[in-house]
């Protein structure tokens, strides 16, 4: 009678007559060997990969760095060697008194440079040489122009010198040349021997002035930097003194106007006169 088939042991081998055997000892060294020459061989592939791996990041410092090196030499030839970086074009902004073209030429910015060596410094001292030019700043508008900005003087009063009208600034400086005497300029009053100092002091003061003054002012009487008077259209004189504390005077002057008087003087604000 059958009682089943016999049960099959995975770690033993059948002989022919098909009775189970142990496997030989030579084939488990062998199966131990494999798999270590597998692993040996595993563990020598990775370490393979990572030292590929070092030498690319190694190289691609090296490659980075050259990239940058001929990217900032490239950048250096272009801004210092390439004509497309010479100055091509001189820019004036600013200017009303001054033409653009008499801008330029005073500035003689040398054209078909670099841009990035041109002397700015030199362009600026240049231009501020010129009378109507208050301040000026130059800079570089890349790839191949230089910019003039230029701030023009403002005239506040105007001085009758040498057979001329001149526009007086802030300063005291005589800047234009007008073909006759403007409207709305109070007329300075000097003589040769008045300082820029006092010029300067006295346009500062009718600057200061409010415009329904202004416009009843003939002349300014511009005896020294501490002796300005004001003469109005209809005779009356206001001693006005130096530009200091013009807001404490021009106070004053309002409340004493209210009286009538042939002469107001306010060259000391706390102790004012009134001559009728």
């Amino acid at each position: 009678m059958r009682t089943g088939s016999p049960t099959h042991d995975p770690d033993t081998t059948t002989s022919l007559d098909g009775l189970p055997r142990e496997p030989a000892a030579g084939a488990g060294r062998r199966g131990l060997r494999g798999r270590r020459t597998h692993r040996a061989s595993r563990v020598q592939r990775r370490f393979a990969r990572r030292l590929r791996a070092r030498r690319w990041r190694a190289w691609r410092r090296v490659l980075v760095l050259v990239a940058l090196v001929a990217a900032v030499a490239g950048g250096v030839w272009l801004m210092l060697f390439s004509s497309l970086t010479s100055v091509h074009d001189v820019s004036v902004e600013g200017v009303s008194v001054l033409s653009e073209d008499e801008v330029r030429e005073q500035a003689a910015v040398p054209l078909d440079v670099s841009l990035a060596t041109s002397d700015l410094d030199a362009v600026e001292a240049r231009v501020e040489a010129l009378a109507p030019v208050s301040s000026v700043e130059i800079s570089r508008d890349w790839p191949d122009t230089v910019t003039i900005e230029v701030t023009e003087r403002e005239a506040l009063a105007v001085v009758e010198w040498e057979g001329a009208w001149r526009g007086v600034d802030g300063d005291g400086v005589l800047f234009r040349t007008y073909p006759e005497r403007p409207e709305g300029l109070p007329l300075l009053d000097t003589s040769a021997a008045t300082p820029a100092e006092a010029l300067g002091e006295a346009a500062t003061v009718v600057d200061y002035l409010p415009a329904e003054l202004l416009a009843r002012i003939e002349s300014v009487e511009v005896g020294s930097i501490d002796a300005i008077s004001l003469l109005l259209r209809d005779g009356t004189r206001i001693n006005w003194g130096s530009a200091d504390e013009s807001a404490a005077k021009l106070e004053v002057l309002t409340l004493l106007m209210e009286q009538e008087g042939r002469i107001y003087d306010v060259t000391a604000p706390g102790r004012p006169t009134l001559t009728k």
